[in-house]
């Protein structure tokens, strides 16, 4: 750093100085450079020496090409923590990438090149989450006139024409899922133009034997509510294209398997996609509907629809897929959102071991999660005297009363995890989706 603020004539130091730079992470300074050849120069804060994050390598290198671009700088050199060198390329990859696909006049882009200072590691692992996680912020921040069901479909068809030597994918129509008995998928869908789409995606990796293991998104690409219809402040039926967090994040992890190709796996990216409408045809307060595992539902709030989806989408993952391992992802209640704030996703569990999973997964990413309790003495509040279930219970507790409703519909055999990701999806103060899960999923994968 002494030589770097020599290089710079000074301009280090008193930045560090006149700005009282800690170090903190998050926190940033920057400034243009007395001497040298460079015109521009920076501090990130990682934290204190030796215990750096992956999440904080990964806003380093965001923050650096973000200011780069500001500062309409051609080149960038960043040096980070030895060790973290993907997760700096990475950061620097998302922070360079900024969203003007809608926009009329898109402002032209400077910055051509990032190095990462004395690096010599392949960092072919960190543009492959980069790029997925790209696809996942694309996905969730666009418009649900512009991502539909078949929208979603033809991304993942993308996916596996890009990657044929280990990915395939199949879609399944409305035709076909009425063969397969989804009548709970079927039924939030029924009042919407756009045709629901079941998306199947499919790696394999080298090796026999392999694991059959499933992530399962939840791909809600516009939620009106139904006839609950989300209406008056704060019922966010504006942001609600990003109720498809987490298919975003499912499509998102399948991008970046498929360009890092672990072994000894055979995964399944199951998405059953649709849009929540009002219509003559619409799911009405009161109907009852069958899953594909013949379980009734009594429909007490049409605006609990994710978990309709999710519930054949489970089903479809266990037992036409044989997956012993599955982990499903969706912006699933506001109650986790109550619970745990914006920024950190809640994680569900029956068993320890899926949970210690998911959670050293989320740590590899960089991703928050907190495991939640779900305790089966609420259950009872799930019961319905006319049909099996109801699929919601009292305002307390709405996150546990979701997972364990999923729960469900999943065999007690499996190793089965469910994260709430209705809060991290989102950024509220930078206005944007931030990709969150497609890494987690991968690194679970």
């Amino acid at each position: 750093l002494r030589a770097f603020d020599a290089a710079s004539g000074g301009a280090v130091r008193a930045m560090i100085e006149e700005g009282e730079f800690k170090g903190k992470v998050g926190t940033s300074a920057f400034s243009r450079a007395i001497a040298g050849t460079a015109k521009h120069v920076g501090v990130v804060g990682v934290g204190k020496r030796g215990e750096a994050t992956t999440s904080a390598m990964l806003t380093l290198g965001s923050a650096a090409a973000a200011q780069a671009q500001k500062s309409k700088c051609k080149t960038l050199g960043i040096k980070g923590a030895d060790g973290f060198e993907n997760a700096v390329a990475a950061g620097a990859y998302l922070g360079a990438t900024e969203d003007q696909r809608f926009k009329s006049k898109p402002q032209a882009k400077t910055l051509e090149s990032v190095s990462l200072l004395d690096v010599s590691a392949d960092v072919s692992e960190g543009k492959a989450r980069a790029v997925g996680v790209q696809l996942t912020k694309d996905l969730v921040a666009a418009p649900p006139n512009v991502v539909t069901p078949t929208a979603m479909a033809e991304v993942a068809k993308s996916i596996a024409a890009a990657h044929p030597d280990c990915m395939s994918v199949k879609i399944l129509e409305k035709a076909d899922c009425e063969k397969l008995g989804m009548g709970s998928f079927l039924g939030v869908s029924e009042a919407s133009d756009e045709p629901p789409k079941f998306i199947h995606l499919t790696y394999k990796g080298a090796g026999s034997d392999l694991k059959k293991v499933a992530v399962v998104g939840k791909g809600l690409t516009f939620d009106s509510g139904g006839y609950n219809l989300k209406a008056g402040a704060g019922s966010m039926i504006e942001m609600m294209k990003f109720d498809m967090g987490g298919s975003g994040a499912t499509l998102g992890a399948a991008k970046i398997i498929a360009q890092t190709k672990p072994a000894g796996v055979e995964c399944h990216f199951i998405i059953a996609s649709c849009e929540n409408m009002i219509g003559s045809r619409g799911l009405r307060p009161g109907d009852i509907l069958t899953a594909s595992n013949g379980k009734t539902i009594e429909v007490n709030n049409t605006d609990a629809e994710g978990r309709l989806t999710l519930a054949d989408a489970l089903v479809y993952a266990d037992k036409t897929c044989g997956a012993t391992a599955i982990v499903d992802c969706a912006t699933l209640t506001g109650a986790i959102i109550v619970a745990l704030g914006n920024d950190i996703a809640g994680l569900f569990s029956p068993k320890d071991a899926a949970a210690k999973r998911v959670e050293d997964a989320a740590k590899a990413a960089g991703e928050d999660l907190w495991r939640m309790p779900m305790p089966d003495s609420m259950w009872s509040i799930m019961k319905s005297e006319i049909a099996d279930m109801k699929n919601t219970g009292s305002r307390g507790g709405g996150s546990i009363t979701a997972a364990l409703f999923l729960k469900q519909f999943v065999d007690e055999s499996v190793e089965w995890s469910h994260v709430d990701l209705a809060g991290p999806v989102w950024d509220d103060k930078k206005g944007g989706a931030t990709g969150y899960g497609a890494a987690l999923f991968a690194a679970w994968v």
